[in-house]
């Protein structure tokens, strides 16, 4: 355990060390959930117990992987309430969604595409969010974010080895599901 901190401590960390991950902690939290609210119900449960338990963050550290080992220990809590819960459905979204302009619901719209404009291409983000958690998740911590295997592996709660499986793997997945891609763009 660190030690008692006072509130302007507290909240000199708290903006200097963790506030400026929040994008990349939505990216990731997004990317695990695809879902805008959820992310940011995550994000904002990441930052509420970092805050409470901030006594136990060592100032300077890694505070990016601190936060993103929070962020994913809440998704697994709520990953495994959900999954415990029978499916729900909201009427009122039922009703809205046929009274709405048919035109407007013509095809379908990823926000992924929309949020990560730019960032990872359609297929390449559609190949990520076809591979199961585990192996997304370290891709994500590895390939996008640039945590080292050590961090991952703080992250995740993993020994390093199943790091380096699981990301062996996960591009092994990640380079089969794109091998058409590829072809189209004249990769051979």
């Amino acid at each position: 355990m660190g030690t008692k901190k006072t509130k302007q401590q507290r909240d000199s960390i708290f903006h200097s060390e963790f506030f400026p991950h929040a994008d990349a902690l939505y990216n990731f939290a997004y990317h695990l959930t695809y879902n805008e609210e959820e992310a940011n119900d995550l994000v904002q449960e990441t930052f509420m117990k970092a805050y409470r338990f901030i006594d136990s963050y060592q100032e300077g550290t890694n505070s990016k992987a601190w936060l993103f080992k929070i962020l994913k220990n809440a998704f697994i809590n709520h990953y495994r309430k959900r999954a415990k819960q029978p499916n729900q459905v909201d009427f009122e979204d039922i009703v809205s969604h046929h009274d709405s302009d048919s035109e407007k619901f013509k095809g379908s719209v990823d926000l992924r595409q929309e949020i990560f404009q730019g960032m990872l291409g359609d297929e390449i983000s559609n190949a990520i969010n076809s591979i199961p958690v585990d192996f997304k998740t370290v891709i994500l911590l590895c390939d996008v974010e640039g945590f080292t295997y050590e961090e991952i592996a703080k992250i995740v709660d993993i020994p390093i080895g199943t790091v380096r499986s699981r990301l062996h793997r996960a591009r092994n997945l990640l380079k089969e599901k794109l091998k058409d891609y590829a072809g189209t763009l004249g990769y051979t």
